[in-house]
């Protein structure tokens, strides 16, 4: 009975006492452990209460409901199992942190990444239509930060017309919309325009659901391909 007890105890301070390694490590607050268990050694966490970070306190994210949290996790997890365990470590990704209504310097966005803390916000109430493809759109930003010198900006903007030229961040256009074209000019989606790594991440995540159009212009086809050299380049066994 008392080694019961001293297992029951040991249980009940491990999970706070990883959870508190593990701020130490990402400086997220407020944060549980939901899940360390995983194929591919992903560690989710979620918010325990609402945190606010960032050098200038810019960033804030909500808790969800367990309801929630459990819907989304299995969704997350089935396409974030898509990458293996040795890919994942080479772009620095360790961490996921599930929360609502995320946002940074008050505009909503559906993830945050972070290739220094090796951490991937999800906001998991962003819109479900376009929720799985965005969450491959966020991994690629992980895999860009790490990798700039395989996914080099010039080479890809050479692809372009000569007169197109994108705008200095995603955040300074209006060209925000996600729906996929059904006929492409060199670009898979209005946000494709904005910038040149929002182009690499949309193609990316079109690549990674399995949601090209049925037919791609002579632009857009170089840079699929540039992407997938660069993916083998970083990891020859990787696996669209």
């Amino acid at each position: 009975m008392k080694l019961l007890k001293l297992i029951l105890l040991y249980l009940f301070l491990i999970t706070p006492t990883q959870a508190d390694t593990i701020y130490e490590l990402i400086k997220i607050p407020n944060l549980e452990i939901y899940n360390l268990k995983t194929e591919n050694k992903l560690r989710y966490l979620n918010a325990k209460q609402a945190f606010t970070i960032g050098v200038d306190n810019n960033i804030n994210c909500f808790k969800s409901s367990k309801q929630d949290l459990d819907k989304k996790y299995k969704i997350i997890e089935k396409n974030l199992n898509r990458y293996s365990q040795n890919f994942l470590k080479k772009i620095n990704l360790k961490y996921i942190v599930m929360c609502e209504d995320l946002s940074i310097s008050g505009i909503n966005t559906a993830g945050i990444p972070d290739n220094v803390m090796k951490t991937l916000i999800v906001d998991i109430k962003f819109n479900d239509k376009y929720f799985e493809r965005v969450l491959h759109h966020e991994v690629f930003h992980i895999i860009n930060d790490s990798f700039k010198d395989i996914f080099n900006q010039k080479i890809w903007s050479s692809f372009n017309p000569k007169e197109f030229n994108y705008a200095e961040c995603s955040t300074c256009t209006k060209k925000i919309g996600l729906e996929t074209y059904s006929k492409t000019a060199g670009f898979i989606t209005e946000y494709s325009r904005s910038t040149a790594s929002e182009d690499m991440a949309e193609v990316f995540s079109h690549l990674m659901y399995g949601n090209l159009p049925a037919t791609v212009d002579p632009i857009l086809q170089k840079k699929i391909e540039f992407i997938k050299k660069g993916l083998l380049k970083i990891d020859e066994n990787f696996i669209l």
